[in-house]
């Protein structure tokens, strides 16, 4: 069968990597075009455009970009309709995604859709549409379900992908040594895109002169390189790593971490962490009156409770990120957490949520 997948981000392309995967171990004639990554290239079809070109943070930065949007989207839906698949899978990236499904319904497609639009968040009645437009949703977060299902909507659970990335993970028993670390180190996560380390990042390297036991170690994105990083840094207690962030979580004693996808990995390889955001000040201002929830990371989010402190804009500072780090690297504070993330790891459930997925979508289509 024929698969169009759309992933806008970098956690979308390895969870879009899984599912092809997934797909191609169910479907022997699998044959996948797609918006993506380099991990979904890795596993073969034709990559129409890569995430980079895509990826857009906050309401300022997308009305800043908009003209930029609307071509990538009028390309992608005149090749999603020259491609005609048996099914369109969309992962996660809503706001280009959900205009992606309503286009192709219209066009007789059928639509799967991965990673449920996170719909709980803000604006709920976003609901009524999805029910209309989308033919099968998975969703990887254990409380979706139940949302759903208080809007009339029937919706599979399938587990969460980070599980599936972090069970394939194997860690490199030379890590620390290739990069000259000890065992003091700190795991900082800036983020992918451009806006949010250039928030974020100085924030986080302007503490590690009180922590001078430490070494800072920054997980740089793959679309950026050493020069770009380098801007930020002035301590010689700094290092970069490039796409070994598992490695790097593997060894950490503590991270900081940008609110996201990353917040979750980070607590599922059991490093205490603290939380930071910051976005454009006009987007924030928005956020905050049209936002739901009572936390920005999945953590808080899944636990339904505070686990890992979130510092959001002006909280987000040397100071305070700081006292937080002191509390987790070591006594009650850091004990509470770790045993906080063993309470989130069994709600989070086991690995397979590719499998599952993939198991789902072949038997929809096939009308099973």
């Amino acid at each position: 069968m024929r698969y169009y997948l759309v992933a806008g981000e970098a956690s979308g392309d390895l969870h879009g990597a899984n599912l092809m995967k997934a797909l191609k171990v169910q479907d022997l004639n699998a044959e996948f075009r797609f918006y993506g990554g380099d991990k979904m290239k890795a596993e073969g079809g034709i990559l129409k455009k890569h995430y980079a070109e895509m990826a857009f943070m906050g309401f300022t930065e997308v009305l800043l970009n908009l003209r930029t949007i609307l071509k990538n989207m009028k390309a992608c839906k005149a090749d999603v309709l020259e491609y005609h698949p048996d099914t369109l899978i969309l992962i996660d990236f809503p706001g280009f995604n959900l205009k992606i499904a309503e286009f192709a319904k219209e066009n007789g497609i059928r639509v799967c859709y991965y990673i449920s639009p996170k719909v709980w968040a803000w604006n709920q009645k976003r609901v009524l549409k999805i029910k209309r437009i989308v033919d099968k949703l998975f969703c990887i977060l254990p409380f979706e379900v139940d949302f759903y299902k208080e809007w009339g909507m029937e919706v599979d659970y399938v587990g969460n992908p980070l599980l599936d990335a972090i069970a394939q993970f194997t860690p490199d028993p030379s890590f620390k040594k290739t990069y000259g670390l000890n065992d003091k180190i700190i795991a900082l996560l800036p983020g992918s895109r451009k806006q949010e380390i250039e928030r974020l990042l100085p924030d986080m390297l302007s503490v590690t002169g009180r922590f001078p036991d430490y070494k800072f170690v920054v997980a740089a994105a793959p679309d950026f390189d050493e020069n770009y990083y380098k801007q930020f840094i002035s301590s010689e207690n700094v290092t970069l790593v490039f796409e070994r962030t598992y490695d790097l979580l593997n060894v950490a004693a503590a991270a900081i971490v940008a609110s996201g996808t990353a917040t979750l990995e980070t607590a599922l390889f059991h490093i205490p962490q603290v939380v930071v955001y910051r976005g454009g000040a006009i987007s924030v201002a928005i956020a905050r009156m049209l936002v739901k929830i009572r936390f920005i990371s999945l953590v808080n989010l899944i636990m339904d409770r505070k686990v890992v402190t979130e510092l959001i804009q002006e909280d987000c500072n040397t100071q305070n990120i700081s006292d937080e780090l002191g509390l987790i690297l070591s006594g009650e504070g850091r004990q509470k957490m770790l045993g906080d993330y063993e309470e989130l790891s069994s709600k989070m459930g086991t690995a397979g949520a590719s499998e599952r997925t993939a198991k789902l979508i072949i038997s929809y289509l096939k009308g099973i």
